[in-house]
């Protein structure tokens, strides 16, 4: 598309337009498809073997390798998360067969995550609605009416080293297991959970009696372990971001909060690359069909959304610190910036 005559839209006072402006990024192609596959999923498992080889000659050179291959990992993450859209391949089976297999590696139930996903989509930003498949965020009501061992809880979940440290690798390697959240809601979470389990079981019985437990243990540990890491930061840094937008219910609408509560996390090109583009998180909630390798095309063509919600990578350790929603000032603030909020409140 020639960005010269792409028509001009206000996206501030017109997300709906924009909705329908970026129909046309839609549609996947799937001989970049396959190359995009491949290019995360064999150097994954060249790095993978690359770490396993070097373990005789100390531990810690075959730990470097662990870097490359967690940031291959998040990439597999963020094509079968475009897999769960239905936007990575042309054909549906396709979609979900794909993403199954690699929900395998990133050990996360694919069915099941696509319909949790598809609700966070959904409710995205609204207060009044259950926040699932994102990151727990109070408003500084809320907190307040919570009993002390309550608030206590909520200062541990947001502190950096749980929530960026042992919830990801709880959340991967635990609590993945279990269709938590969804023990009544039908079979498929079932269904889901246990086959992905099942296929985890099998492969990592395969990959034990090639290199043996320990040797697998040091390779895929650390890996897993990292690219949860990062994985949750990713997902953190989309929607908590100071000038983010929550609204309740009477004041919510689908495309306002898409476009303006969530951030263009604009990421140095090898980042951007190893991320799949997740940082064009706007334009992916306002329309979530649009393949990742095709979201820079939007961003060519409507230079105007890359200025909404953008986080360089500096700026975006910042947001680490924003843990609760004011609903008078409408921004996300600190636990300090709440208690004096509500101390010059009281006066």
């Amino acid at each position: 598309m020639d960005p010269q005559k792409t028509p001009t839209i206000d996206i501030t006072a017109e997300p709906r337009a924009l909705k329908r402006a970026l129909g046309e990024y839609r549609t996947p192609r799937l001989a970049r498809s396959v190359l995009e596959l491949m290019a995360t999923a064999i150097p994954f498992a060249a790095f993978w073997i690359l770490m396993w080889g070097t373990l005789s000659a100390g531990y810690w050179l075959g730990l470097l390798f662990a870097v490359p291959a967690a940031g291959f990992l998040v990439r597999l993450f963020m094509i079968q998360h475009d897999c769960s859209h239905g936007s990575f391949f042309p054909s549906r089976a396709a979609n979900d067969w794909v993403g199954r297999a690699i929900g395998v590696l990133t050990l996360t139930p694919y069915d099941l995550w696509r319909h949790s996903h598809a609700l966070h989509h959904a409710s995205s930003g609204n207060l009044d609605r259950p926040r699932v498949g994102g990151i727990d965020t109070l408003t500084v009501h809320e907190f307040r009416g919570l009993p002390r061992r309550e608030r206590l809880r909520y200062r541990l979940y947001r502190h950096p080293l749980v929530l960026f440290g042992l919830g990801p690798a709880y959340l991967f390697i635990l609590d993945h297991r279990l269709p938590v959240g969804f023990m009544r809601a039908g079979w498929m979470p079932w269904l889901s959970t246990m086959s992905t389990n099942a296929a985890i079981a099998l492969l990592v019985t395969i990959m034990i009696w090639l290199v043996g437990v320990i040797p697998f243990l040091l390779v895929q540990l650390p890996i897993t372990l990292l690219a949860s890491s990062i994985g949750v930061w990713l997902f953190y840094v989309q929607h908590q971001f100071e000038e983010t937008l929550w609204e309740h219910e009477d004041d919510w609408t689908f495309h306002e909060t898409a476009l303006h509560g969530s951030s263009h996390y604009d990421l140095p090109a090898p980042l951007r690359w190893f991320t799949a583009n997740i940082g064009v998180h706007h334009v992916h909630h306002l329309c979530s069909r649009i393949p990742s390798y095709r979201l820079p095309e939007v961003l060519r063509d409507h230079p105007a959304l890359r200025h909404i919600g953008r986080l360089t990578l500096r700026q975006s350790l910042a947001s680490v610190r924003l843990v609760l929603w004011d609903e008078e000032q409408r921004r996300l603030v600190s636990f300090a910036e709440a208690h004096t909020a509500t101390s010059s409140r009281a006066r």
